[in-house]
């Protein structure tokens, strides 16, 4: 009898905790955060999320409450949240120190923004959401994608590019210290402007003298652009071993960049997407 009674008290107790998270409203801050939510399937109490915060559809379809860097304390509280879960970038300060004074938590998971971080950001989010054993399996799964990438064969003689562009701006080149520079090389390929700081615009002259061979960017960049045409046609861009042989690689960008469940997959699509390259 005590054991039936000790199993119905432990049933009771998950079935009480499962409720409460169930009836609270959660907001989330954060790409990352948001798609590790999605992957834990423990996104049911979430009422809103932030411009970051752009897969999978069910979380595009939440109201947003702006850029994740450049948040309004009365777009968050008009939304009435109980608890935020949120990416260490949130912000400002000053922004979330007036919501947490009205009584709302602020959850943050500080992790570096590196490919080594994912696992334990995933760990991190499911300890806040009560899914760990969900959190474990799919952490080892993804510690078990980084270490197939180390695994690939170097091609540090193909020189890439990648394109980071917006509608309205101008695009700009990943340099060194970001996180495209980061995924170069944990495909194993050189970043062909990887001697430079950062995502900066670059010129018909430095486009030649750097000489990528393959040009990665998304879909949505190349739209913004104007097109495939519009990339040759860049000022020097058709002189390159990338113009010339017409060698460009679409990527979901926030997959790739968004050091979340999905980021190692899409490193490893892009690695096959250029060694199927009809290269030198």
């Amino acid at each position: 009898m005590k054991r039936y009674l000790l199993a119905a008290a432990l049933l009771a107790g998950s079935l009480t905790s499962t409720t409460l998270l169930a009836q609270e409203r959660w907001l989330v801050l954060g790409g990352d955060i948001a798609e590790t939510l999605a992957a834990l399937e423990a996104d049911d109490a979430l009422v809103a999320r932030d411009d970051t915060s752009l897969y999978p559809d069910s979380i595009v379809a939440l109201p947003s409450v702006g850029y994740l860097r450049q948040l309004s304390a009365e777009s968050v509280l008009g939304l009435h949240p109980d608890r935020i879960l949120a990416s260490s970038a949130a912000g400002p300060a000053e922004a979330l120190e007036q919501i947490e004074a009205v009584g709302v938590e602020i959850i943050q998971i500080n992790v570096p923004p590196t490919l080594a971080a994912i696992p334990d950001k995933v760990r991190r989010v499911a300890a806040e959401t009560d899914r760990e054993a969900e959190g474990e399996a799919l952490a080892q799964r993804l510690e078990g994608e980084l270490a197939a990438l180390d695994t690939l064969p170097p091609r540090h003689d193909l020189r890439v590019m990648f394109i980071l562009h917006h509608s309205g701006l101008t695009p700009r080149a990943a340099g060194r210290q970001t996180g495209a520079d980061e995924a170069l090389d944990a495909i194993g390929v050189t970043n062909a402007f990887g001697d430079m700081q950062g995502y900066q615009s670059i010129g018909a002259e430095a486009l030649v003298q750097q000489a990528p061979d393959v040009v990665v960017m998304s879909q949505r960049g190349l739209d913004a652009l104007g097109g495939e045409d519009a990339l040759w046609a860049l000022p020097g861009m058709a002189l390159t071993p990338a113009g010339e042989r017409g060698h460009l690689i679409l990527v979901d960008d926030q997959a790739l960049l968004g050091f979340g469940p999905r980021t190692p997959g899409e490193l490893s699509r892009l690695r096959q997407a250029i060694d199927a390259l009809d290269t030198p």
